[in-house]
């Protein structure tokens, strides 16, 4: 009884240790983005190629990273999908004609240099990356 016990009380913690290590998610954009705020279907929108503007905050370009907990969080919260299934409606987006892949960047600070040197780019990071020279949009 002992044993089960101590193995459930392990297996809850390691639980709580997974959850809190989740990296918690932020939207950020290039000080040119009009908008303060966008919608999770907005940004849904512009990340999946729907849409090239966010509403009262002109056209916009999407930035991704390659890949990592931050890049599945977003997806998962933001898009509903899995990587695989995320770049295979870009893929068919493009082989259409239809739009162009979005760049992938290597990392949290190389998407922060690239939204801030880019008059509409968005993108999204790690909360608890330094995020200077861009702002951060609210998820309404």
């Amino acid at each position: 009884m002992k044993k089960l016990l101590y193995a459930l009380l392990l297996v809850a913690s390691a639980s709580i240790f997974v959850i809190q290590a989740k990296a918690q998610v932020i939207v950020i954009a290039n000080p040119s983005v009009k908008a303060s705020a966008v919608s999770k279907n907005d940004l849904k929108d512009v990340f999946t190629g729907a849409a090239t503007a966010l509403p009262g905050g002109g056209n916009v370009v999407p930035i991704l990273l390659k890949a990592g907990t931050v890049h599945e969080e977003f997806l998962q919260a933001y898009i509903g999908k899995n990587d695989t299934a995320y770049r295979a409606g870009w893929r068919s987006l493009v082989f259409s004609g239809q739009a162009s892949m979005p760049k992938s960047l290597d990392g949290d600070a190389a998407v922060v240099a690239f939204v801030a040197g880019n008059a509409g780019a968005i993108g999204y990071i790690g909360k608890a990356t330094p995020h200077d020279g861009v702002k951060v949009l609210q998820i309404k």
